[in-house]
């Protein structure tokens, strides 16, 4: 009974819903563990205040993920250009009005439900899919600077310069996808140096004209200076030191109270110090079994743009992943990237949710489980 209730509801790629089931499992646990002190300080010591509500927003990434991966992949392709033109006005507004938090105007607070929206998270989505989108479009014709690759990278560089202006992590995240994903799409090297010159110097004009200039150099000094080491580094030194090859338990961490943001930025070194390295290599494999499973969809795709979303996709969230693990051990410059799919956050989970949910209704059309009612009218190529 429940085997065939799965089978109707849960189309695409199997694995790739365990995945997500295995990743949303431990975020309830890891995010209980970092935020018991926090909820029993703040919510009059309700210290399950935080895991409710993480748990509710994952329920809701998921419901949103589910949604997504219903809708045949086709109709993103006419739903982003839309898209990337509302978040052109939503990042302006988030710079200009939107609320502070952590010295950077990154969210958006919507009224009623006094819930933040991240703006940047909804471009994101809305760039990779364009991107798909155009680079489906014009395989045969990448040849043509001006008709052809001219809108995709001013549009590239459009909206990751917007993003600079309060989020200079994302922004390169973004950037770096973009350009991995137009390598994939087989835009001439020739031209891609040319993009990555352009792209850097909006990207610079952004970020000196944005919020986090100040923040992003002393980060960056901070990293090379070998004679100090950061706060944030140094309390995540010490969770994942003592965690040792098994860890503390579930619940043991001693650092959550000392670490800041230990249930987003640093989560990676909660896991370390309470699971220890088998917990860290489990996540690792994790991300990598998602990175997988997404070039998996890739090289079955039936038509280039879904293609390119699933390779998009896939890498946006990985690489993201990758980067803020890299960040707890000391392996780059400290940024405000949560890990997907465990970081405590709402509109990160949801927006993530809707990405994976895309993959899979690629991955639906790739195993030919259920051919979609109403095939949208897209060029073949797509």
């Amino acid at each position: 009974m429940i085997k065939q209730w799965l089978q109707r509801n849960l189309k695409g790629d199997a694995v790739l819903w365990g995945i997500v089931l295995m990743f949303s499992l431990i975020s309830m646990a890891v995010v209980y563990s970092a935020t018991g002190t926090l909820a029993y300080k703040q919510k009059d010591g309700n210290t399950e205040y935080f895991l409710f509500k993480h748990s509710s927003l994952i329920f809701i990434g998921l419901a949103f993920m589910w949604l997504a991966h219903k809708i045949d992949y086709r109709y993103y392709s006419r739903l982003s250009l839309v898209a990337l033109i509302l978040a052109v006005p939503l990042l302006l507004y988030t710079f200009f009005f939107g609320s502070n938090i952590n010295e950077a105007s990154r969210w958006i607070t919507i009224p009623v439900i006094n819930q933040t929206f991240q703006p940047s998270d909804l471009a994101k989505l809305a760039l990779i899919s364009y991107l798909a989108s155009m680079l489906s479009k014009k395989q045969n014709n990448l040849d043509d600077w001006k008709r052809n690759l001219l809108p995709i990278f001013a549009w590239t560089g459009f909206i990751c310069a917007l993003i600079a202006l309060t989020n200079t992590s994302t922004a390169v995240l973004l950037f770096l996808t973009s350009l991995l994903l137009m390598f994939i799409g087989r835009v001439p090297m020739k031209s891609l140096a040319v993009f990555v010159i352009a792209g850097a110097m909006l990207g610079g004009v952004g970020l000196a004209a944005g919020q986090r200039l100040g923040t992003a150099i002393s980060r960056v000094e901070a990293f090379f200076d070998e004679s100090e080491t950061a706060f944030q580094l140094e309390q995540s030194y010490i969770a994942i030191a003592t965690g040792g090859v098994v860890g503390k338990g579930p619940g043991n961490s001693d650092q959550r109270d000392i670490l800041p943001h230990p249930y987003s930025d640093f989560i990676y070194a909660i896991i370390l110090e309470e699971y220890g390295l088998l917990g860290g290599v489990l996540v690792l494999f994790l991300y990598l079994a998602l990175l997988y499973r997404g070039l998996v969809t890739v090289t079955k795709s039936n038509g280039a743009f879904g293609g390119l979303l699933a390779a998009g996709l896939s890498f946006s969230l990985v690489l993201q992943g990758m980067i803020n693990m890299g960040v707890a051990v000391g392996l780059g410059p400290i940024t405000g990237l949560p890990l997907p799919l465990l970081s405590m956050g709402g509109t990160s989970l949801i927006f993530t949710g809707i990405s994976i949910g895309i993959i899979l209704s690629v991955s639906r059309t790739v195993k030919g489980e259920e051919s979609f009612s109403s095939t949208p009218k897209v060029p073949a190529n797509a």
